[in-house]
């Protein structure tokens, strides 16, 4: 069965059309699987001291966020290096009590203090090396 041939002229369903935003900045750095940067943070921070439950998760989130940010400028999904190398930019060790939780608090309600924070973190610092074995 053959179909036919486009409608010359027809304007294109606007949900198809790219959009590139206009203005720079703030819209992120594009990686393949990023999300999985959140599954390997959870796990990191599962091991870390917190002083309340729900900090974990927002601690979790603030390396995952850097992770993937470092993932996407390499170019290539996240690992467990990018989550490392993320917590120690972040200053993220056992136990994240005091100010070094309430840095966090609010992040996952805000898309505003994500990129906030992600915008901190320069590029140059997420493209060094991770150095092994030093703790």
């Amino acid at each position: 069965m053959t179909t036919q041939p486009p409608e010359v002229g027809r304007e294109k369903n606007p949900g198809l059309l790219r959009h590139v935003p206009r203005v720079p900045g703030r819209y992120g750095n594009p990686a393949p699987n990023e999300g999985f940067a959140l599954t390997l943070a959870a796990r990191a921070v599962e091991e870390l001291e917190v002083e309340h439950a729900h900090d974990r998760e927002e601690v979790a989130l603030a390396v995952g966020l850097v992770a993937a940010k470092r993932a996407s400028l390499i170019g290539r999904g996240p690992t467990r290096g990018d989550v490392e190398r993320a917590m120690a930019l972040l200053g993220v060790a056992s136990p994240v009590t005091g100010e070094a939780a309430r840095r966090f608090r609010g992040l996952s309600h805000s898309y505003a203090a994500q990129r906030d924070l992600v915008d901190s973190v320069a590029d140059a610092d997420l493209l060094a090396p991770v150095e092994r074995g030093a703790k």
